[in-house]
């Protein structure tokens, strides 16, 4: 069996060194005689394993020294409460909804408070990202929450909102560690790995400490505070202990190809080639408006849903594999995340110019 172009939007494709590299310590980590899926996460080979890890991303992000990382469960939807409760002090909070999943971290919020909606591209199927130059930033509010990149509708932001010296709050989950990023201008930074850093089942949050306090909202669970996990260095409780293993792996793979800088300009490179022949093909069409297109979600359409099921499982054949649309949009989706290759994307547009040539 030969390993496929995986194009999913997550749990995605994983860089194949990094992939090896843990296959190769799966029974014997460095001489411990067992796997890390077998260890204490209060043993000193597990201690090195957390600790390089934040060391290696806080280098690739440039993360300041006020900043605490944590590496948590519960995935990027957990967040959607844990931030409201940690960060509501007066119960309002004011959200940009681009897509889905700022959708449901709005509804969600709204639990705990008052949620003022002060942009939205709803009207347009989210295919754009609002003007955020001037919003209406309520006075009160103790947070701007934004997702940065669409996965379902594959918009990106490409300047971050005017918040008008509010915190700013970012779901980066699909284009963590992608290109460039200065931290310091999110309040809280966070992020599911599946997309784009490791498996399942690991949240990344960068917090900065001002934000870490005490003063949550009443009833806030222990475990859903982030002064619990700060204290602790993310080990209050076992931690996904595997999955930041693996996560660990990828940031050093991202320092061997370069880092962040480097990410950006394979990454570019990648979206281009797609791109472009959406642009320029008769059949497919590229579904967002060409200012705000993510590098790592590339939602396309023929306009005939019976082509786009052809589409699907005849690429599937040619080892292709989940370019099926999400189900709330439907058409196709190609996933161009950091560990794909620029070969894969070559393959799908090679792909798609002969089922073009095949169906016109």
């Amino acid at each position: 069996m030969s390993r496929v172009y995986n194009f999913s939007a997550g749990p995605a494709v994983l860089p194949e060194e990094v992939l090896k590299e843990a296959a190769d310590e799966m029974l014997d980590y460095r001489g411990t005689g067992m796997s890390v899926m077998e260890m204490s996460h209060r043993s000193k080979a597990f201690e090195t394993i957390i600790q390089e890890a934040e060391a290696d991303l806080r280098e690739l992000m440039d993360i300041p020294d006020n900043y605490k990382v944590l590496f948590l469960q519960g995935g990027a939807s957990q967040q959607f409460a844990m931030i409201p409760m940690n960060l509501m002090k007066n119960r309002v909070a004011d959200y940009i909804v681009t897509g889905q999943w700022a959708k449901k971290a709005a509804d969600e919020a709204e639990k705990y408070g008052t949620v003022n909606r002060i942009a939205s591209s709803a009207d347009k199927t989210f295919s754009y990202i609002p003007d955020c130059s001037d919003l209406p930033v309520s006075e009160d509010a103790d947070y701007v929450y934004i997702c940065e990149n669409n996965t379902i509708y594959g918009t990106k932001f490409k300047e971050l909102p005017n918040t008008k010296g509010k915190t700013l709050v970012a779901d980066v989950s699909s284009c963590f560690l992608s290109e460039p990023v200065d931290v310091t201008k999110y309040g809280v930074i966070y992020g599911g790995v599946q997309k784009n850093i490791g498996p399942a089942g690991v949240v990344i949050v960068i917090i900065r400490e001002d934000l870490i306090t005490e003063d949550v909202l009443p009833g806030t669970p222990t475990m859903l505070k982030y002064k619990t996990h700060a204290d602790a260095d993310s080990l209050y409780n076992t931690p996904p202990a595997y999955g930041i293993y693996i996560c660990g792996k990828v940031f050093k793979w991202l320092k061997k190809m370069g880092g962040l800088s480097a990410m950006k300009e394979k990454n570019e490179k990648k979206a281009k080639l797609l791109y472009d022949f959406l642009d320029e093909s008769k059949l497919f069409k590229g579904t967002v408006e060409k200012k705000d297109r993510s590098l790592m979600n590339v939602p396309f359409v023929t306009g005939d849903k019976d082509l786009d099921a052809k589409f699907v499982k005849e690429a599937k054949e040619a080892g292709l594999e989940n370019l099926k649309g999400h189900r709330t949009v439907g058409g196709m989706r190609a996933s161009i995340y950091n560990a794909m290759p620029y070969e894969g994307v070559e393959a799908l547009v090679a792909f798609m110019k002969k089922f073009e040539e095949e169906n016109a």
